[in-house]
């Protein structure tokens, strides 16, 4: 039995007729491939920002914190890598955590969308 760089795409089945939208099959592959999140999230341009990690960015970002917009992202296959990167990033001083920001999302967009649109793509480790 052989492995290809697309194993992943294997781990589950859906009959033809019934395939998802490509939203779903985003969600479907996150959780076949055991993603993690480091995330951090604000209210609004160089407001209050909150660094977290999950494994369910989709659906567990908004609902525990006032701050709500999802300014960056980095997944992680490892929960461990994703944890270690929570606490450095909790860790940073406020500029560098704003530079990261700013380095990826300038204008300081929800990204949530993209994650909704594009699939969960920025994979770091």
């Amino acid at each position: 039995m052989g492995s290809s760089p697309d194993a992943t795409e294997n781990l589950y089945v859906i009959p033809d007729g019934l395939q998802p939208d490509p939203e779903s099959r985003n969600l479907i592959k996150a959780v076949a491939m055991k993603q993690y999140y480091v995330y951090i999230l604000a209210n609004k341009r160089n407001g209050t920002l909150y660094v977290g990690v999950t494994n369910n960015l989709i659906e567990g970002f908004t609902k525990k914190y006032q701050v709500h917009i999802l300014v960056y992202f980095e997944q992680y296959g490892d929960v461990e890598i994703a944890l270690q990167r929570e606490k450095q990033l909790k860790w940073w001083k406020r500029r560098w955590k704003l530079d990261l920001i700013e380095r990826d999302n300038p204008k300081w967009e929800d990204l949530y969308q993209e994650l909704l649109d594009y699939g969960c793509q920025r994979s770091l480790a």
